[in-house]
């Protein structure tokens, strides 16, 4: 209670216990909340929600590690939320994907100690969902309510914003990747007046007022005013919250020297050395696939064999089986792809929102009509420069040779991946996109670009493959395929550039600057991840 202003009304009841006097008060409240500098609510999204994600990395089944994906903005009401899923959890410890701009600062100190309690790790990314996603509605009716959603987890354009820090600041293990955003600024503070009305019940005894009860009997909203500056009180409270979870004072300096109306973003090194992050890693650290492989096997990795009966973490350990004695899955021969289809794709991650962007999803096989219908595409969009993501198998010589002069000609980018439809597969019945644009996320794991689709690619102004796609030419007409090229072989011939995150970034009109070790605010960086891996979640802003 910030402080409290009587007005008593002069009204006096006599009652046969004593006198009754009905009072006036204006009591202001305070919440505190990390927010932009307006007279309005900053309006931060939908509320954080909570989930179970499993890996659908390629050849992770049957044991594949899970983490809690925890995406949104923080409320009041969120860390009761954070409670009820952990308790569904049976104590199994699994790290947090946090992805948030924000929100309330008491709620985030109440995240930050749920999470150290429990001992959970913590990293700055995003999920990527593979079939069902929270956000639709009936699509896992058939499910059980403890079968965990399906996806992969990207740093790239994932932030942690605001009072998402002092949630972050909880875990055991903290990693922000290269491609992940943290940034702090002051904190506002909200003061709320509210008009009371109430009773107050007292005795005489011997000449002097004896109070028997005080009760309110309204509330009224007198309304509010806002401080951009935080006070000495909770200044000296995020001070002893930070010192509690091993933090370095050198956060709360750099949120006090950052106005509220900005956002700075804290360097990987800064903050390593504040003890923000316990390592340069990448959320790769908790969520690759190829920590299941590991002795001991983390607690997060889980076996659900072929009969669907999942078997406990411990288990998993003595079945889990090294790298090398997988079974050579990559070599049983790849299913035929369909002919190449063309499909204008918006990116679904809602905190892009409304400048998403936009781009070209070009799958399947390339035969002789397909410059055709690339071309019919590109006259629709007119002269916007969308990028194109490609994964192909290969196909027609002629016809790729024809796509890639049209695709140099109109001076396009083009990226091997593939793109995750989030509403419908274009391909099914009933498929219908709300403005002739999808929804979908870009990934590289899986995608390809083989034999006459390498033709294709080398029509692209900038041209991007990353790690995990697979790239491979040979002799085009013959059966006999020659060696995989690398990212570092394509490189070499010109054909692909090793990093090609600094045109894409500069296309976005990316320009960070350092002021005293902190970066200051803009479009977060995207395209690669911190051990070299690309992704095109946000590829390159359209125009």
């Amino acid at each position: 209670m910030a402080g409290v202003i009587s007005a008593f009304l002069s009204k006096r009841i006599s009652w046969p216990l004593g006198l009754v006097r009905l009072g006036l008060a204006f009591a202001i409240g305070l919440t505190a909340f990390a927010a932009a500098a307006k007279e309005t609510p900053p309006d931060y999204g939908p509320a954080m929600r909570f989930v179970v994600v499993r890996s659908s990395a390629p050849g992770c089944e049957p044991n594949c590690p899970e983490w809690i994906s925890a995406e949104g903005s923080i409320e009041a009401g969120t860390p009761a939320r954070f409670k009820r899923l952990l308790k569904t959890l049976g104590g199994r410890q699994l790290p947090i994907v946090v992805n948030s701009p924000g929100g309330n600062v008491d709620a985030a100190l109440q995240l930050g100690r749920t999470i150290r309690k429990n001992k959970l790790d913590i990293a700055v990314g995003t999920t990527g969902f593979s079939g069902c996603s929270p956000e639709m509605k009936n699509c896992r009716d058939n499910d059980s309510k403890n079968t965990p959603y399906s996806g992969i987890a990207y740093d790239s354009g994932a932030m942690c914003n605001s009072a998402c820090p002092l949630m972050f600041a909880g875990g055991v293990r903290r990693v922000v990747g290269e491609w992940a955003f943290l940034g702090v600024h002051q904190i506002t503070t909200t003061y709320h007046r509210e008009k009371l009305l109430y009773r107050t019940t007292y005795r005489i005894v011997n000449g002097k007022k004896k109070v028997l009860s005080t009760k309110v009997v309204s509330r009224k909203n007198a309304g509010s005013y806002k401080t951009y500056e935080m006070s000495k009180a909770v200044e000296k409270r995020l001070s002893g919250y930070l010192k509690e979870m091993g933090i370095g004072q050198g956060v709360l300096d750099v949120m006090k020297a950052t106005p509220a109306s900005d956002i700075r973003q804290i360097e990987p090194d800064d903050m390593l050395e504040m003890k923000l992050v316990t390592s340069l890693d990448s959320l790769d650290l908790m969520t690759e696939a190829a920590i299941c492989r590991r002795d001991p096997v983390p607690t997060s990795c889980r076996e659900i064999p072929a009969n669907g009966k999942a078997k406990p973490a411990e288990v998993a350990a003595v079945a889990a089986k090294p790298a090398y004695s997988q079974p050579a899955e990559a070599a049983s021969p790849p299913k035929p792809q369909q002919e190449m289809r063309f499909i204008l794709v918006r990116g679904s991650n809602p905190l892009c929102n409304p400048d998403c962007p936009e781009w070209i999803s070009a799958e399947g096989t390339i035969v002789a009509g397909t410059p055709d219908r690339l071309r019919e595409l590109l006259d629709k969009v007119g002269g916007r420069r969308l990028p194109i993501v490609l994964n192909s198998q290969g196909g027609d010589v002629q016809g790729a040779l024809a796509a890639g002069r049209l695709i140099r000609e109109r001076r396009l980018d083009v990226a091997v991946a593939r793109t995750d439809f989030l509403d419908c597969d274009p391909g099914t019945a009933g498929c219908v996109s709300k403005d002739n644009l999808h929804n979908g996320l870009t990934v590289e794991a899986g995608a390809e670009c083989d034999t006459a689709c390498v033709l294709m690619l080398a029509g692209g102004t900038r041209r991007l493959v990353g790690a995990d796609t697979r790239f491979l030419v040979h002799s085009m007409g013959m059966e006999d395929k020659g060696p995989v090229v690398s990212r570092g072989d394509g490189d070499r011939l010109g054909l692909v550039r090793r990093d090609a995150v600094g045109p894409i970034r500069q296309a976005q009109g990316a320009q960070p600057g350092r002021i005293g070790g902190v970066r200051a605010h803009h479009q977060p960086p995207v395209g690669r991840r911190s051990d070299g891996r690309h992704y095109l979640q946000i590829f390159a802003k359209t125009r």
